[in-house]
């Protein structure tokens, strides 16, 4: 990261991820904050938290790469898979689930897992393709866990083959349980455009909040990371006389440099922007609904909540023009990471929860929170904002000045929001959300917030 920093990059996308540790002890974190003392603007994988860093979670496409298992009993269901052979679809094959009687290495496929199962032209309902084919399966439905919920990727399978839904391979299961001669067809649909569900959070993508700092909070934002289509070195058909070397692959290795070139792009734009500027202006542009005009929903098509999403799906055109930013000086991250000497007396200490980001974490105790946050007019020089609060049960929201006037270009302006605990509510959750909104008569400015007991212990689990 230094010898990038050194051969002047404008932007830093690292495709990393990993568990959360004290920003001075993450080499990341170190040299995020090197880069951005040079306006150097750091994208990273979701896992890496530090609050210099814009950490990206991964959502759906509107795309969906369709393919459809029929069952003997006309039961369909839509999966996916990037290899759509020419099968026929009048054809049912004989369907086997492996590990029906207790086998769970068959259920995995795990290696010589299936010497003893008979699935030479059947179709098997399992979760890896190689052992299948080797046993001289022809093809497969690969069901989820239930951890996986609703998402399925499409892969380049080594074999026809169906990736469906945990709930669906629920269905499936029953089915093979219900008769003496379960029988399947699988079918390929090629792309299907315009999947209204997406955005959609990833089963697989990290879930906040920063264990290192749980009054910064993480991920900051969600982007394209599931079956994205870009250049692969070597063809995934094992051909050598080609040149259609692509892929589709998933993962926050894939929605991070979607954010990186969204960066770059608004940074070509905006050459003055710093990168606070930049991170604030993708956050707080977000959108919180699908193409469906629906809450944006995780794998369990339950609605995410924003230690899933965070500020909710990037939105290029918006974060072009967002009114208002939530700038930070690389000396306010002092506080949480320092690899150079400082002169402490010299340094204005800012606690990390007091760090002007473009959201708000707070850990409740038994007294009213008040943070002083200052905004930047980005927008028209002659401008008004006034303020809306969007509090969730048990929990008082004050907001001063409710009204906010510019008169000028790159003006700041101070507010000071205070929360406080009540008793109403009887809010039993550990944590709550809600949001805080600046609106004009051609901007929306929304921050928001995430906040949980002290008393209570939160896990943050890695995937």
């Amino acid at each position: 990261m230094d010898t990038a920093v050194e051969e002047g990059v404008d932007v830093l996308s690292l495709s990393l991820g990993g568990g959360s540790e004290p920003f001075g002890a993450d080499g990341i974190a170190v040299g995020a904050f090197g880069a951005i003392q040079n306006a150097i603007f750091v994208s990273c994988s979701a896992g890496n938290s530090g609050p210099m860093i814009l950490t990206v979670g991964a959502s759906t496409i509107d795309r969906s790469i369709r393919a459809t298992a029929k069952l003997g009993n006309n039961q369909e269901f839509f999966g996916e898979s990037l290899f759509q052979p020419q099968l026929s679809p009048q054809t049912f094959w004989p369907l086997v689930y492996p590990s029906k009687d207790g086998n769970q290495s068959s259920a995995v496929c795990a290696p010589e897992s299936l010497e003893n199962v008979d699935v030479k032209g059947k179709i098997v309902l399992v979760e890896e393709g190689q052992v299948v084919k080797d046993a001289g399966g022809i093809g497969m439905i690969l069901a989820n866990e239930e951890l996986d919920g609703y998402s399925t990727i499409a892969d380049a399978h080594v074999l026809p083959a169906s990736h469906v839904s945990y709930s669906d391979g629920v269905s499936i299961k029953s089915y093979i349980n219900s008769t003496s001669s379960p029988t399947t067809m699988l079918y390929f649909e090629g792309t299907i455009i315009g999947v209204k569900t997406a955005p959609v959070v990833s089963s697989f993508s990290s879930r906040g909040p920063s264990l290192a700092s749980p009054a910064i909070l993480k991920p900051d934002i969600i982007g394209p990371g599931v079956c994205i289509l870009a250049a692969w070195p070597v063809s995934v058909e094992n051909e050598t006389n080609t040149k259609a070397t692509f892929n589709v692959i998933s993962g926050t290795s894939m929605s991070c440099p979607h954010l990186s070139g969204i960066a770059a792009l608004l940074k070509s734009a905006h050459p003055d922007w710093s990168p606070a500027a930049i991170k604030s202006a993708i956050m707080t542009t977000a959108d919180l609904v699908n193409l469906d005009g629906k809450p944006i929903v995780d794998e369990r098509l339950l609605p995410a909540d924003i230690l899933a999403a965070g500020a909710g799906h990037v939105n290029p055109s918006r974060a072009s023009d967002p009114g208002l930013v939530y700038d930070i000086q690389p000396d306010d991250y002092i506080p949480c990471v320092v690899w150079r000497k400082v002169k402490c007396s010299e340094v204005q200490s800012i606690p990390k929860a007091q760090l002007n980001y473009p959201s708000f974490s707070i850990i409740f105790g038994p007294q009213t929170q008040t943070y002083t946050t200052t905004i930047t007019n980005f927008g028209p020089a002659t401008s008004s904002y006034t303020v809306s609060v969007t509090p969730p049960p048990g929990v008082d929201i004050t907001v001063s000045p409710s009204t906010i006037i510019f008169t000028k270009a790159k003006q700041t302006a101070t507010y000071k929001v205070s929360f406080t605990k009540t008793s109403k509510g009887k809010n039993e959750k550990t944590s709550v959300q809600g949001h805080l909104k600046w609106d004009s008569d051609q901007h929306q400015l929304e921050a928001q917030y995430y906040s949980y007991s002290q008393t209570r212990t939160r896990r943050q689990s890695w995937w």
